[in-house]
């Protein structure tokens, strides 16, 4: 009984210790997506106001930009996924890299070759672990990615987009990453970067009517000026939404464990105790089985 009491305690023990870990890891992923939805929400406004400028180019000229033109036959795409470089999140990383892999089924199905481009050491050690080759990897600015990160994979995206199939180049980018939804839930999203999907504008109930434009010098120069920032700021925002993404996960995760930590420490206290109870009922029924023999 001794012995089996013991373990109990030690268990009791470390599980209060994993809990001050989980419930500590708990506040600083509150206290960071904070700053981390301020920041998606900063940058939300530009993403849009740039859009609807890219938008407002392409509806009112009649011009063939690269970067707007869809290849009549695409035979390569590019896949960019985002993950973290920790872990800890719950389902964050398998559920973007489940949507990556649906991605690349449909695009196979369609006659494509798939190239990778990965943000995050998770998808870096699922792809090492599968002996799967990326064409570019970056990591270890996916908790706090600054605008800098986002211009380098545009750059490397936008090269890979302008450059021949025959060299290595691809004929369409998609982007796949987790969106915030709220504090308990992040869903994958599956978004095509290049070529750009333009839509002819609408009033919209927002931003009411479409304003009438006038370009100088000419569209097409304007769209070689507003193109590129606008894939720098669709790539930064979605790694914004994607380190929002991951902290909520990771509170989530941590909220998870310390309640599971409760529930371990209160199993093993009942057990501990009864154990307890049982060494004192045996040390009685000794006490009481000696008295009774020195009587005899």
């Amino acid at each position: 009984m001794g012995a089996q009491l013991r373990v109990y305690r030690q268990k009791i023990r470390s599980a209060q210790t994993t809990k001050k870990i989980t419930r500590a890891m708990e506040l600083i992923a509150a206290s960071r997506i904070q700053k981390a939805k301020a920041r998606v929400e900063a940058t939300t406004p530009y993403t849009r106001a740039i859009t609807r400028a890219v938008s407002a180019v392409a509806t009112h000229s009649n011009i063939d930009h690269p970067l707007l033109t869809e290849a009549e036959t695409i035979t390569r795409a590019a896949v960019v996924i985002f993950t973290s470089d920790r872990g800890l999140a719950g389902a964050f990383n398998s559920q973007v890299l489940r949507e990556a892999e649906e991605l690349t089924e449909l695009l196979r199905s369609e006659g494509k070759e798939v190239t990778y481009y990965l943000i995050g050491r998770k998808a870096q050690g699922y792809f090492t672990f599968r002996h799967r080759a990326a064409e570019r990897v970056w990591t270890g600015f996916t908790e706090s990615p600054g605008f800098e990160n986002g211009k380098e994979i545009a750059d490397a995206l936008l090269e890979a987009f302008t450059k021949e199939t025959s060299e290595g180049g691809v004929d369409e980018i998609h982007l796949v990453y987790n969106r915030l939804i709220s504090m308990v839930s992040q869903l994958p999203q599956v978004h095509r970067l290049l070529p750009l999907e333009i839509v002819e504008g609408v009033a919209d109930a927002e931003t009411g009517p479409e304003a009438l434009y006038e370009f100088e010098p000419d569209a097409d120069s304007v769209l070689d000026r507003v193109l590129p920032a606008y894939i720098e700021s669709r790539l930064f925002n979605a790694l914004l939404e994607s380190a929002a993404a991951k902290h909520a996960a990771t509170q989530k995760a941590m909220k998870s464990a310390s309640d599971n930590a409760d529930a371990l420490i209160r199993d093993y206290t009942r057990l501990a105790n009864n154990a307890r109870q049982a060494e004192i009922t045996q040390q009685i029924s000794e006490i009481v089985g000696g008295a009774d023999a020195l009587a005899d």
